[in-house]
């Protein structure tokens, strides 16, 4: 047991490896953040998570909020978001709101993770074809326009670096070869790159070309061969920067990295659950993935979470407990410390071309296009505004808009379940009903949508007749607008001498009712009792 879970940390910890530079990069970071939060992560997201085999790390489903955030407030700000994020996570843990989280329409997820997909993947067009762009920001639309206009800066050497890798890549995979793909295909193409640009100066581009470092006197290109420093994550800002205006401008950032990143990991426990047997507490789960986004900002990493790519290799390699997840740490760190320098030679082109196997892996096409000729056409708007609002604007709006919309649809679709039925005109039903007594047969949740619908049937309820039942028995709940509405229609009796008799109200709706002060209104238990009070009472005023 021992044996396989330290193969396949290691295993992960080599796929981990070049993808948690990748996406440092993709967020706007240099690459050793990327390594320094997969270390951290891996362990805390452990020690403290429910999960026995979850790998947590920098994840793709991030760069897209993380990117913003980088070009407005710098990697200081980034920290702190991260940092602010680990805070809510605990909260969320501790007042145990993790199976809430699970409950996020189907159609919002899938929306905005396609969306976030194509962003990725559009990101990578500037390395993968080698195009020169000197301030690659703005609005997705703009960025759209600089790559296009940017193509005659086309670079073959870095188109073919990354085309090679993306051949590699997508066909070793095919073999069922259990060495990582990744591996492989980075391995190939960084020793040609290394040799191209030795004896041919191609100039093409790597890590250590691209990124330079200097910490604590030490100066180098590539990636710092030092183990993790300990520093404040604040600690690049003047203190006359930090104040509440700071936080409060932080705080939407940090909601919106905590929201994504515990869908992200109770996502992860979903699937690592199904495929090992085992049941991973949520809210321990988000406590743990709290507390390593507090910690990783103080060693300079970025938000992390659960990473589904990365666990299920864990799972399919052997790993059964949380050692795997710590080996795959451990072998990061070593990497740091002993072959960073070749690390450096990784070409920018060659990690384009990995991110863009991890967009299309993580674009749920296959889910996409199952909702749009299957779903319902309102899940289908839900679907399409989400990945529109993604792509276009920002995943912040798309997914508040996305819930908002989702809960209105929601809201709608329990208003056409409820009912209210004129039952007293089918005589097979009541055979001996007096016409004067109308019985009316309410089903469903009486909330404020379906109130209104209830008010306005029973208003307009022929004025001819002296008494209304209402069939409760099937009212599962009432909230306050029903009972104010409910208030409304037997004030409106009172004043026309009519008479509104309830029965077959439940335990748990006659308390309400009560507690609202509705104690002077006729109640039965049964419909037969009712009818047979509703009788008396029609005799009595006919007398």
């Amino acid at each position: 047991m021992i044996k396989s879970n330290i193969f396949s940390g290691l295993t992960v910890g080599i796929i981990a490896l070049p993808l948690s530079m990748a996406l440092a990069i993709a967020t706007g970071v240099p690459p050793e953040l990327g390594l320094y939060t997969a270390i951290i992560a891996g362990v805390f997201a452990a020690v403290f998570g429910s999960s026995k085999v979850n790998i947590s790390g920098p994840t793709a489903a991030f760069i897209v909020i993380l990117i913003p955030i980088v070009q407005e407030f710098g990697i200081a700000g980034l920290l702190l978001c991260g940092l602010m994020s680990g805070v809510i996570l605990i909260l969320v843990g501790v007042f145990r709101l993790g199976n809430l989280i699970e409950l996020v329409p189907y159609p919002v997820t899938v929306g905005f993770t396609s969306g976030i997909a194509v962003v990725i993947a559009t990101f990578q067009i500037k390395d993968f074809f080698g195009l020169t762009i000197e301030s690659f920001t703005g609005s997705y639309l703009d960025k759209l326009f600089l790559l296009f206009s940017s193509f005659t800066t086309f670079n073959i050497f870095e188109f073919l670096t990354a085309f090679i890798t993306l051949l590699i890549l997508i066909f070793w995979k095919k073999t069922k070869s259990k060495i990582p793909s990744a591996l492989i295909a980075l391995g190939f193409i960084t020793i040609v790159v290394a040799l191209l640009n030795h004896y041919y100066s191609l100039n093409i581009s790597t890590i250590a070309s691209t990124f330079s470092y200097n910490i604590n006197g030490l100066e180098g290109s590539g990636i710092p061969p030092i183990p993790l420093q300990f520093s404040l994550p604040w600690g690049h800002l003047d203190s006359s920067q930090i104040n509440f205006d700071l936080i409060k401008k932080l705080l939407p950032h940090a909601i919106a990295i905590a929201i994504l990143g515990a869908l992200e990991s109770l996502l992860c426990a979903v699937i690592s659950d199904g495929m090992t047997g085992n049941k991973t507490d949520p809210n321990k789960e988000l406590i743990g993935q709290g507390i390593t986004n507090i910690v990783v900002p103080f060693f300079g990493g970025i938000p992390a979470t659960a990473a589904i790519a990365r666990t299920v290799a864990n799972i399919n390699s052997g790993g059964t407990a949380k050692l795997s997840s710590i080996v795959h740490s451990l072998f990061i760190l070593v990497s740091i410390l002993f072959i960073a320098p070749y690390i450096s030679y990784l070409p920018m082109a060659g990690l384009s071309a990995l991110l863009l196997i991890v967009a299309w892996n993580m674009s749920e096409i296959k889910h996409f296009t199952n909702i749009l000729k299957t779903a319902p056409k309102d899940d289908i708007y839900v679907l399409l505004t989400c990945f529109g609002l993604t792509v276009l604007i920002d995943m912040q709006v798309a997914v508040a808009v996305g819930i908002g919309l989702a809960s209105i649809l929601f809201i709608k679709r329990t208003i056409d379940l409820y009912s209210i039925e004129l039952v007293s005109e089918d005589m097979s039903l009541h055979p001996d009903l007096p016409k004067d007594i109308l019985i009316y047969d309410i089903n469903g949740p009486m909330f404020f949508g379906a109130a209104q619908k209830a008010m306005k049937t029973l208003i307009n309820a022929n004025d001819k007749r002296d008494i209304v039942i209402l069939n409760m028995k099937n009212v599962t709940m009432i909230d306050m607008t029903a009972m104010v509405a409910l208030k409304s229609i037997i004030d409106g009796f009172e004043a026309k001498n009519k008479k509104l008799i309830f029965s077959g109200l439940s335990n748990r709706v006659q308390k309400k009712l009560e507690r609202a002060k509705f104690d002077y209104v006729t109640t039965f238990s049964n419909i037969n009792d009712s009818i047979e009070y509703a009788k008396h009472l029609l005799n009595v005023l006919e007398e």
